[in-house]
């Protein structure tokens, strides 16, 4: 047991002196890494004769423990001691006179927001807001979403219990039948909002921005639909005229349904929206579905209406040349103090959206 004994004086005997963290570990690893002292010490229990055996392997155990001890003791002082060196450093003068004052940014997220909604208002829409916390029903079935659709399959939709009757909403469409379900038609609205899918890539994101809007009265047609269009995507990309133009689709709540793509071209490597020969999809829209109206009492005989969503994050990329939608995420403020916005140039119609 002598050498036992000389392992562990010499160990105590280092570790009451003044180390650093490495010093600390370099013991650690001398005694208990893959041949380290005490390591090897273990591996000779086998050789040891079955009388001597138990006696060696207690009391090796007993400096074992006692080393490890001392050990993880003297980590906590260092890192300790690190932390008051810190906070001393790091300790703020009161007595300094301030920093000046630099004003924040408003993100290009609640820039676009608000530049949609200036827009929207213009032409007698209001703007109406929901829970992020949906229920199936507003989610999926109201909106005439056949139980079997694949949006409701798990690797689409955060549900938050196992009946799947709670979920994340992943479009802000429940915001148009909350508002039908509380109130009688003409309906004018705008509905902005985050929304959630399980998606992640340098262009979809698991939480996002959407925008849906919803107008229902007397004799709405799909002509009313595209001069609405027309307007916003002109408004909003601060352009004279815009070339568009509707491609059939399918979405569940609307029929006839399309999805709306308008004219860009290249130049100097970047996307710049108006008349180019090539062709960009930017939303989906198409006249509300009468089982739509019927689930939330509307009589579609009498009413009729259409209904738009567009994501909010891809408007802002294309309009400000960003293109990475994962940096909207990122809290960087350099980011944000490059593409944000001044917080008193409130967007209007008369003054210009994004001055």
């Amino acid at each position: 047991m002598s050498d036992l004994k000389k392992i562990k004086d010499e160990f105590i005997s280092k570790l009451k002196s003044k180390l650093n963290l490495s010093e600390v570990n370099q013991i650690k690893s001398d005694l208990f890494g893959k041949n380290g002292l005490v390591s090897s010490e273990f591996k000779k229990i086998g050789t040891i004769a079955d009388t001597e055996r138990k006696k060696f392997a207690s009391e090796l155990n007993v400096i074992k423990d006692e080393l490890q001890g001392l050990i993880n003791l003297k980590i906590n002082e260092i890192e300790n001691e690190e932390i008051k060196e810190k906070l001393q450093k790091e300790k703020i003068d009161i007595t300094l006179p301030e920093r000046p004052f630099v004003r924040g940014k408003i993100h290009p997220v609640s820039q676009t927001i608000d530049e949609i909604s200036s827009i929207f208002s213009e032409i007698g829409f209001s703007v109406e807001e929901g829970p992020d916390v949906e229920s199936e029903y507003n989610n999926f079935t109201a909106l005439n979403t056949p139980d079997n659709h694949p949006a409701r399959d798990m690797h689409d939709t955060f549900y938050l219990d196992d009946k799947k009757e709670k979920l994340l909403r992943t479009h802000t469409s429940p915001v148009q039948i909350r508002t039908m379900l509380k109130d009688k038609p003409p309906f004018k609205i705008i509905a902005p909002g985050r929304t959630y899918r399980s998606d992640s890539d340098q262009t979809h994101a698991p939480m996002f921005h959407q925008v849906e809007g919803l107008h229902i009265d007397k004799e709405i047609n799909m002509g009313h639909l595209k001069g609405c269009l027309n307007y916003f995507i002109k408004e909003f990309f601060e352009l004279d005229k815009i070339k568009m133009r509707f491609r059939p689709s399918h979405f569940p709540f609307t029929e006839p349904s399309a999805e709306v793509d308008i004219g860009y071209e290249m130049k100097d490597g970047k996307i710049v929206i108006g008349e180019g020969d090539q062709w960009l999809e930017i939303l989906g829209c198409g006249m509300v579905h009468p089982n739509v109206l019927r689930n939330v009492k509307v009589d579609p005989t009498k009413f009729q209406g259409y209904a738009f969503g567009m994501g909010i994050d891809r408007l802002a990329m294309l309009k400000y040349g960003i293109n990475d939608l994962r940096a909207f995420f990122d809290c960087d403020y350099r980011w944000l103090n490059h593409f944000g916005f001044d917080p008193l140039d409130v967007p209007t119609n008369y003054r210009g959206l994004s001055r």
